[in-house]
């Protein structure tokens, strides 16, 4: 049996589902992965991958589960873009089911929210939006010390706001969604765009000399290097994060942003032009106090973290 105030929270990923043990005062303590299983008819080994976690954890009370995609307040997922054959899975009723237990499942943006604001980046915050730069743009809102949900859950899908009507294809079918500019995925379509006609030369050699091979990790590896021209598509980039970031302040008017996903670990090289091009496109700068911009500090385990956090918050919400 687990020590009081231990907390077990699980995070699936397209390739790995990761579980954490928190201690009372919100360490974690324990760690377990295991493969997500793919392909066809693999929900069934999905629950039962999270089941044998779950009892490899110790869990002997309430689980946290978070995963990708549209989830229902009553803990269903409906679609995934990661997850094959998902159509109204149940999966915390299946989960806790086999566990004798209660299991909460949320969005794995929104428990990476739950992280940072409790225990990470924007602990003490009243008012935060989280934003995760990774192959899409997902995240959270925390409003008056309340964690949002929506209607039906589906908050935080930031990614596709729509900044440029006549911008590249989105796959969510839509052109111009802010991820194809402020995403990891668009960090390397600008590059791409820059690097023909024989730009980007340093960015290229870093992708083997392809300019249709280059990623993000490509840019950030120039740049860090101090070429010229890779700091200019940062500066590119940072400028098209800023303004998803100025919607979102004229919608909520939040005290801080923290952003995380993949891109938080080049921080160093994006907090300077965000901040910048955030001050520039803000509606009425000097009238308002600047929301403060702050990046994760939880990593890859802000999804296990805020999952494991979820049970508590549906509790005192209660």
């Amino acid at each position: 049996m687990s020590e009081p105030g231990v907390r077990v929270g699980i995070d699936v990923g397209g390739t790995k589902a990761l579980g954490v043990v928190l201690d009372a005062a919100g360490s974690v303590v324990a760690e377990e992965r295991r493969p997500t299983p793919r392909g066809e008819n693999s929900l069934g080994p999905l629950v039962d991958t999270l089941v044998d976690l779950a009892k490899e954890l110790g869990v002997d009370g309430s689980l946290g589960i978070g995963v990708p995609g549209l989830v229902t307040r009553n803990g269903v997922l409906r679609a995934a873009p990661n997850l094959d054959g998902v159509a109204e899975f149940a999966v915390a009723e299946l989960v806790g089911d086999r566990l004798g237990h209660p299991v909460s499942l949320d969005n794995d943006a929104t428990c990476a929210t739950v992280a940072e604001w409790q225990l990470g980046a924007g602990q003490g915050a009243s008012d935060l939006i989280l934003v995760t730069l990774g192959t899409g743009i997902g995240g959270g809102l925390v409003a008056d010390g309340v964690l949002h949900r929506g209607r039906n859950g589906f908050a935080g899908e930031y990614g596709h706001m729509v900044v440029q009507p006549n911008g590249p294809r989105c796959p969510c079918g839509r052109r111009g969604c802010w991820e194809r500019y402020a995403s990891g995925s668009g960090l390397a379509m600008l590059a791409r765009e820059a690097a023909t006609g024989r730009r980007l030369r340093s960015v290229v050699e870093h992708a083997g000399g392809d300019p249709q091979a280059v990623r993000g990790e490509h840019v950030q590896a120039a740049a860090r290097e101090g070429d010229e021209q890779a700091l200019a598509v940062i500066d590119d980039f940072g400028r098209w994060v800023a303004l998803g970031l100025s919607n979102l302040t004229n919608a909520f008017d939040p005290e801080v942003f923290v952003l995380g996903g993949g891109l938080a670990e080049g921080a160093e090289l994006y907090l300077e032009p965000i901040t910048r091009w955030f001050g520039e496109l803000l509606y009425q700068p000097h009238l308002r106090p600047s929301p403060r911009i702050e990046f994760a500090e939880w990593g890859p385990l802000a999804g296990a973290v805020g999952a494991a956090l979820l049970p508590g918050l549906v509790e005192s919400a209660n």
